[in-house]
């Protein structure tokens, strides 16, 4: 019998990936092969992010996309998972007649069985969102050398410009155990970056009641495994502890990389925003991270346009930029999200303010960007390769420890042999805005 095929796009985070990946396994295990291209496919799955209205818009245009395929080869099924599916839930079959079947993200491990007809959608109500196991079997879409480990699902800061709440249910963390049994399992696999993925890392265990659940869980990481690279995204700054931070300096596995989502530096625009720190607070977490690891990369978020953003509140984030020179910022322009508290907030910041706020902060950015990675020029540094760069096949591409894999710059490597997983040392020849060029230090 001809093996079936599917074809699985993941919009959004890598929280969605990791649950693609459980999809694609379950999809294994009935019987299909994953393929590369749509055309090809029997099934196109995709797995939607809905997080802010450019989101949606991507995820409906990826979903008439394939709606194009499947008119071509009318065989084929389409199925829509994810957060959109949490948000509009019955609303999207009115919409999209295309589509054959809506997964809500808490029913994925049985996308396959609901498809096929053997098994029909619960009538309860189930807690949203997909918490894994490490008895989830995965197909890694990542490259073999590293993988994401999401290890909490759900949020309760309650962000008023936010919709994960509604979307993905309150926090919900998995146990340590649970967690360094998939890590160990993805060690003894090959994986040597383990990125730990969640809305709010630095909440973990919290719904258990523990205060310093994090912390625990990263020293039985790095006493269950050899993985070298462990990396942290998502550290909300109201709660990354002095003890956490002395915990990252002391442990070798722990990347210096912290990635800390601000939002803003006015006192006035986080408290409207129901972020529960202020400027002083940023300023002294960012003290204390440099004279505790010198060496350490911090990597923001920042949103411009948020209801009543004066210019004097802008002012003050460009006056931030400038004092703390931060080694990564990616800047958002505020947009209503329906449903979210700011959605009914009265002064609104025209969309034109907001972004031309935006590209301002991201000038500034890149003029600090590549002055920061001139200090590197003639030194060595320790990469990650990563295998053929996306640039030129003529190059190799990887990526130091201050660079976090999809989001910040790269290392093009353009001397030397090595293969995709290994950490090498290069001597940086060149530095650009975002990136660094060099060959291997034999």
């Amino acid at each position: 019998m001809k093996r079936r095929k599917i074809h699985i796009t993941s919009l959004g985070c890598p929280k969605n990936r990791v649950d693609s990946e459980i999809i694609a396994a379950a999809f294994i295990d009935a019987g299909f092969s994953v393929c590369e291209t749509p055309e090809a496919a029997d099934v196109l799955l995709i797995n939607t992010c809905a997080f802010i209205t450019p989101a949606v818009e991507e995820s409906i245009d990826t979903i008439l996309a394939a709606a194009r395929i499947k008119e071509r080869n009318p065989a084929a099924r389409l199925v829509v998972a994810g957060c959109l599916v949490e948000r509009y839930g019955n609303e999207l079959a009115g919409e999209l007649p295309e589509v054959d079947l809506f997964v809500p993200s808490a029913d994925i491990r049985r996308t396959a069985k609901l498809l096929a007809g053997e098994e029909t959608p619960p009538q309860e109500k189930k807690p949203r969102g997909c918490l894994p196991s490490a008895a989830d079997s995965r197909v890694l879409s990542t490259p073999p050398h590293r993988a994401y480990l999401k290890i909490t699902e759900g949020c309760d800061n309650r962000c008023t410009y936010c919709l994960i709440p509604s979307l993905k249910g309150p926090l919900r963390s998995r146990e340590v155990g649970d967690i360094v049994a998939e890590a160990v399992k993805l060690g003894e696999s090959g994986v040597v970056e383990l990125s730990l993925v969640g809305q709010d890392l630095t909440a973990f265990g919290r719904d258990r009641g523990e205060e310093n659940g994090l912390e625990t869980l990263l020293r039985e990481l790095c006493a269950a495994t050899a993985i070298p690279w462990i990396r942290l995204f998502y550290l909300y700054p109201g709660r990354l502890s002095d003890s956490l931070i002395r915990l990252i300096a002391e442990e070798e596995q722990l990347l210096p990389y912290f990635d800390i989502p601000l939002q803003h530096t006015s006192d006035r625009i986080l408290r409207r925003m129901n972020r529960k720190y202020g400027l002083a607070d940023i300023e002294n977490l960012l003290a204390f991270i440099r004279e505790t690891i010198p060496e350490a990369a911090i990597r923001t978020t920042l949103m411009t346009g948020f209801p009543g953003e004066s210019d004097e509140d802008f002012a003050a984030m460009t006056a931030f930029l400038r004092k703390w020179r931060l080694d990564q910022v990616g800047v958002f322009a505020y947009c209503d999200e329906e449903g979210s508290p700011a959605a009914n907030f009265r002064d609104k910041v025209d969309k034109e303010t907001a972004e031309d706020r935006r590209k301002r902060l991201l000038t500034l950015q890149a003029e600090i960007a590549a002055e920061k990675l001139r200090k590197y020029r003639g030194k060595e540094v320790e990469v990650m390769v990563e295998g053929l760069s996306r640039e030129s096949d003529l190059l190799l591409e990887g990526r130091t420890c201050w660079q976090g894999p999809e989001v910040d710059g790269v290392v093009y490597i353009n001397s030397g042999e090595c293969n995709a997983g290994d950490i090498v040392r290069i001597r940086v020849e060149e530095t650009h805005t975002y990136d660094m060029v060099g060959g291997i230090v034999e």
